[in-house]
């Protein structure tokens, strides 16, 4: 099965983001079947993607999950960056953290490092806590789009109580991806 672990987002900053998402897809000038646009409900901000796992790995990720969602205390995420991954042409448009980032960092670190003692790929970048406003798959649309957020005065989405780690796993359809949440784990 194919599994992350991410953090749910409060509905109050999803319904800012999808206010942007709006003002995003009035202003671009792109064909729609280039870009794909992440639905609200299925926000949420990835610590570590695993990708296809077995079913005894499974049992150990959500141990190691519930383990360090413990050793970590409730805290406050503030959304409020607009970005872009890919240079000049954007490949995927994100709204980023700020106040509360570091905790941010700290809890997918320790995720990671834990995880790799067990056999999983460690990250090789930085961790950069972010959710996915779209992806882009044409040059030109990306450019736009592009232009679009470097355009963009000042964004705030709101905070974000961050109480719990979820592992999920996610299934792909034509439709689109459906996540199920396997365990949920509370930070202390």
């Amino acid at each position: 099965m194919r599994v992350f672990i991410a953090i749910d987002i409060e509905k109050k900053v999803l319904e800012a983001i999808t206010k942007l998402q709006q003002q995003l897809q009035r202003k671009a000038k792109v064909n729609e079947k280039f870009v794909k646009w992440v639905e609200p409900e299925n926000m949420h901000l990835t610590l570590k993607f695993l990708g296809e796992i077995k079913d005894n790995e499974l049992v150990e990720t959500c141990k190691i999950t519930e383990k360090v969602a413990q050793k970590h205390s409730r805290f406050d995420l503030e959304f409020k960056k607009i970005g872009y991954f890919g240079g000049a042409s954007a490949r995927v448009l994100w709204v980023g953290t700020e106040q509360g980032s570091e905790n941010l960092i700290k809890l997918a670190n320790q995720l990671d490092e834990q995880l790799g003692e067990i056999g999983f790929t460690k990250e090789t970048r930085a961790f950069t806590g972010h959710l996915t406003l779209c992806r882009i798959k044409d040059f030109k649309a990306g450019v736009e789009l592009a232009k679009i957020v470097d355009g963009l005065g000042p964004f705030k989405a709101g905070e974000s109580e961050v109480e719990a780690v979820a592992v999920y796993q996610s299934e792909l359809s034509k439709t689109g991806p459906t996540y199920t949440a396997l365990g949920r784990y509370k930070l202390s």
